[in-house]
């Protein structure tokens, strides 16, 4: 395991498991981004645990569940290239730095990992 490949991953599971949070306290800003790609308030929750799960999953990754922190990876590309497309079609630019930030975290993280 490369010491790049640690430090990003540690990175995405704690901006994962900080989204992971807000989400799950209904943070204002959350809310006000939510509403602008026209995901519905109730599926908030839900976007959170699969954050919080995609933070647990890269850390049990690094304590030697390899398998499992590359699925967690894999979710976590799957998840934010769905946030970035949201943010493409209905043309909301001024924050898609948010979700292609956490989608460069986890693209590094898996292939990172997979290089290791």
């Amino acid at each position: 395991m490369s010491t790049a490949h640690v430090v990003v991953t540690v990175l995405a599971i704690l901006a994962n498991a900080a989204a992971a949070v807000a989400d799950f306290a209904k943070a204002g800003f959350v809310l006000a981004n939510s509403a602008e790609v026209r995901v519905p308030h109730s599926w908030v929750p839900t976007l959170g645990a699969l954050k919080a799960a995609g933070a647990v999953g890269l850390l049990l990754g690094l304590l030697g569940a390899h398998v499992v922190g590359t699925a967690a990876a894999i979710g976590l590309v799957v998840f934010f290239v769905g946030a970035v497309g949201l943010h493409v079609r209905l043309r909301v630019w001024h924050n898609i730095a948010f979700p292609g930030t956490f989608l460069a975290l986890a693209v590094a993280s898996l292939v990172l990992g997979a290089a290791s």
